[in-house]
């Protein structure tokens, strides 16, 4: 069967990091293609949810404090180009014992990287942010250029963009199977064949579908967003109240936003609470425990949030076995560009990854710095 089109490159899946490549890829003046299995900026991956942290002093690692730099110097960009206000600045807290991964992984970071940054007590952060109630031996890391984005808005502002560049994106187009065919690659869809030169491999959660697991090994989980009544809800308003992530005194990490505009209550999730799922079986369904579990959390930590919870969605995050991404050449394939492994919290990264994907294909090397993220990794191990 003849494909129904040639590209110089494919892009499978249009999330975060989908619609940001596409947006690169065509940007270069390559003929691109994008495909998505849903609509555009759905609520079905991990690209949704109305809010994302954006921060610099990175508690994960401090290899990553260079890409995010270069994310911002992008969105800012993207905003320039388009009008829009895409990433706010409120400030972040990063919450704990000293020793906790939130507050001596950011501190070690921004310390190796010279980030601005302050270090308060438990009283210092009381008295600057009356919501939070840390325990008197916790502290925090506090970086003024912490901020939010909002994915949908971001998602669909690089797909338009991408669109005004000249690439083609075919939503609602279930990918079916792929594989390399003499010096390309052909792509199968419900929609018919098609053909490239180069693919990029973006599909979230699904992305476990089309990458060997003995490459790369990839595990899919369930997590909640809840959004909770405030008692005030001016004392949570972006011009006063940071984002905040937390290693609680059980070592259980989540994280919350300030309030936002057009939207009733506010947010608060886990990042180390979940359940192992796949993306076409996830539970989408909230349950009254798992409610109370987070507002048992929020009465110790953020007590006047504690109240009425006014909606959850779901979500997943797709992680290696090290909890860091997947970027770089298919082991396998050299054709085939890897964007995967996010583990809940790549969102930010998705306007320089996009970059990066262009760069690999275009010039087979990339100016970042990406070798922690490299898929042979696994091999190697």
């Amino acid at each position: 069967m003849n494909a129904k089109e040639h590209f110089d490159c494919i892009v499978l899946g249009l999330g975060g990091m989908g619609s940001a490549s596409l947006y690169h890829l065509a940007k270069r003046g390559l003929r691109v293609l994008g495909l998505e299995r849903f609509g555009r900026a759905h609520s079905l991956g991990a690209s949704h949810g109305r809010s994302r942290v954006i921060r610099q002093a990175y508690m994960e690692h401090s290899d990553y404090v260079p890409l995010v730099m270069r994310a911002y110097e992008n969105w800012r960009a993207l905003e320039e180009r388009t009008g829009l206000e895409l990433l706010k600045i409120v400030g972040g807290l990063m919450i704990g014992g000293p020793d906790s991964i939130p507050v001596a992984g950011s501190i070690r970071s921004a310390q190796e990287h010279g980030l601005p940054h302050e270090v308060l007590d438990a009283g210092q952060i009381r008295s600057r942010f009356p919501p939070l109630t840390p325990p008197d031996d916790f502290t925090a890391l506090f970086e003024e250029k912490a901020g939010v984005l909002v994915p949908e808005q971001c998602v669909e502002t690089h797909l338009r963009v991408a669109t005004e560049e000249g690439a083609t994106a075919l939503f609602e187009t279930k990918v079916l199977h792929w594989k390399q065919e003499g010096s390309g690659v052909r792509v199968e869809t419900d929609k018919g064949d098609f053909s490239c030169d180069q693919l990029v491999i973006s599909a979230g959660p699904w992305a476990s579908n089309w990458i060997d697991a003995s490459l790369v090994p990839l595990v899919v989980e369930r997590y909640v967003m809840f959004w909770f009544e405030p008692v005030d809800g001016s004392v949570f308003a972006p011009e006063v109240f940071p984002i905040h992530i937390w290693e609680a005194e059980d070592g259980v990490l989540f994280y919350g936003f300030p309030s936002q505009a057009g939207v009733p209550g506010v947010k608060v999730a886990f990042h180390t609470v979940c359940t192992v799922c796949t993306p076409d079986e996830i539970k989408r369904e909230v349950s009254e425990d798992e409610i109370e579990q987070m507002r048992s959390y929020l009465r110790r930590y953020v007590p006047s949030l504690a109240g009425r919870c006014l909606e959850t969605r779901t979500c997943m995050y797709t992680s290696p076995p090290d909890k860091h991404f997947v970027i770089g050449r298919h082991p396998g394939c050299d054709n085939v560009v890897l964007l995967a492994g996010f583990s809940g919290h790549g969102f930010k990264f998705s306007s320089v990854i996009g970059e990066v994907a262009a760069e690999l294909v275009c010039d087979g090397e990339t100016r970042q710095k990406i070798g922690l993220f490299s898929p042979d990794r696994f091999l190697r191990a």
